[in-house]
């Protein structure tokens, strides 16, 4: 699969953009582990033009995790485009993605993200501002769902659409914003998009997929060019291996993962910020009692305290 002049491989596997997870350490970690390329937490176009500190600093990547791309939300065209110009310049990304997918309500609800999706001639006019904001400078794609809710399934004809706006690749979630994330992520009319004979760029898949054998069937059943791994990241970056790997050598990547937020944030707010990883891992499910030890894991608050815990459970499951 190619986006503009990059060349991700056959059948790659991408991090989504999460807001609170995708950080460049995480990233590093995915890219590492096998993910094609990995994306930044979302970032307000509104913050970025007003050089808002937190926001500028979502924008730092480095060459090891390339390549990455930056993702950007908001609900003005001449905003964005300002916006995307301040990416390209800071961060000098190896794709520009927009967000038309966030259902989180303070995002939606006041017209951006998956609210774009109930105002198609403006989420059409953000993407035509943000390409031709850019130039030939970085290719500008796009992640969005299949429309605003079940009478609304817009998709099909919404990613010829964006193609037309000058996208170079498009990600779509296979939910309405409506379904927030319940109920089973639906690849159908991903399939009808990627099997549309107008459709050139390429079409990435996204919702539910948890390990590599289900990337797999996605890839042999929609034909999508790129599979997009969210949620399943969390305690798990291995999902991205096409290696098996031992438990031994899982704990240590979670431990990994504490260490470098550590590094980068300090330890209290390095182990808060990772912690919620370690109880969410799907490694240590089905210990009896867990119970307790995933709330002692999220209660702890020095790195000593939290991989002495680790190292008790890793006996449990060795």
């Amino acid at each position: 699969m190619r986006i503009g002049n990059i060349d991700l491989g056959a059948r790659p596997l991408l991090l989504a953009p999460m807001e609170d997870v995708t950080d460049i350490g995480f990233r590093l970690l995915c890219r590492r582990l096998g993910a094609a390329m990995v994306y930044s937490e979302f970032v307000n176009c509104d913050a970025l033009v007003r050089l808002v500190k937190q926001s500028m600093k979502k924008l730092e990547v480095c060459d090891e995790e390339r390549p990455v791309a930056i993702q950007i939300y908001g609900k003005d065209p001449a905003t964005m485009a300002d916006a995307a110009r301040i990416v390209v310049e800071q961060a000098r990304p190896d794709v520009l993605d927009i967000n038309f997918g966030c259902p989180v309500k303070k995002i939606a609800t006041k017209g951006a993200g998956a609210g774009l999706l109930q105002d198609p001639p403006r989420l059409l006019a953000i993407a035509r501002a943000v390409v031709d904001a850019v130039g030939d400078s970085v290719p500008v794609t796009a992640k969005t769902r299949l429309g605003w809710d079940h009478e609304h399934k817009i998709i099909v004809s919404l990613a010829e659409q964006l193609q037309d706006c000058g996208i170079s690749a498009l990600t779509i979630h296979g939910r309405t914003r409506s379904q927030l994330y319940t109920d089973t992520a639906d690849w159908t009319l991903i399939g009808e998009v990627r099997r549309n004979p107008r459709m050139r760029i390429p079409i990435i898949g996204n919702g539910d997929i948890h390990s590599i054998g289900e990337a797999e069937a996605a890839f042999d059943r929609y034909g999508v060019d790129g599979v997009m791994i969210g949620r399943a990241t969390f305690g798990q970056p291995w999902v991205f291996s096409r290696q098996e790997l031992t438990t031994r050598q899982k704990v240590d990547i979670l431990k990994e993962q504490v260490l470098t937020s550590v590094q980068r944030l300090g330890e209290y707010s390095g182990i808060l910020h990772s912690r919620r990883h370690l109880a969410a891992s799907p490694l240590f499910k089905g210990i009896p009692d867990f119970r307790q030890t995933r709330i002692a894991m999220l209660r702890a608050d020095t790195v000593d305290s939290l991989f002495e815990i680790i190292e008790k459970t890793y006996a449990m499951i060795a």
